[in-house]
């Protein structure tokens, strides 16, 4: 086990990365009545918001919706973005480019069949990362939508 603790700023670099690099999320949510649901969605970052394709119909959509907030995990356990935020659910037209991006990146058209997809747009409130248990302490790298530290070359998010 490495006892390497990155600075804040490295975290977010490396986070903003991985954020470019991953395709898929680890999306918690749960019903009025407490039942928790965790499904796999991929996800296109916009370099502001996550961009998820999902059944509008769904569990998934059904406990965003009411709840208006998201937490989900990117990356490996030993590489981990946990990420929290408000969440807005729409059925944008099919000419809308955000289609395009998402299906660019997530490798699949989820315009198809038609009016079985909304889009969650999450964007970022709260994120932590850590890569061993010697940056827990650390963890949280963003605070209510602003990073907790400031880095030269930062140009999204």
């Amino acid at each position: 086990m490495s006892s390497s603790v990155r600075s804040a700023e490295q975290r977010i670099r490396d986070v903003l990365e991985l954020f470019a690099i991953e395709e898929d999320a680890w999306v918690a949510s749960a019903s009025a009545d407490g039942n928790a649901h965790l499904v796999p969605l991929s996800f296109h970052w916009t370099g502001q918001a996550f961009i998820m394709a999902l059944p509008g119909k769904s569990v998934t959509a059904r406990n965003l919706r009411r709840a208006g907030w998201a937490r989900i995990a990117i990356g490996p356990t030993r590489d981990v973005a946990i990420v929290e935020g408000p969440v807005e659910i729409s059925a944008p037209p099919d000419d809308d480019p955000i289609w395009d991006a998402h299906a660019e990146s997530c490798g699949f058209d989820a315009r198809q069949p038609t009016g079985f997809y909304s889009l969650i747009s999450l964007t970022p409130d709260q994120i932590q990362a850590w890569r061993n248990p010697d940056e827990l302490q650390d963890r949280q790298i963003m605070r209510s939508g602003s990073w907790v530290a400031r880095i030269p070359d930062q140009r999204s998010a």
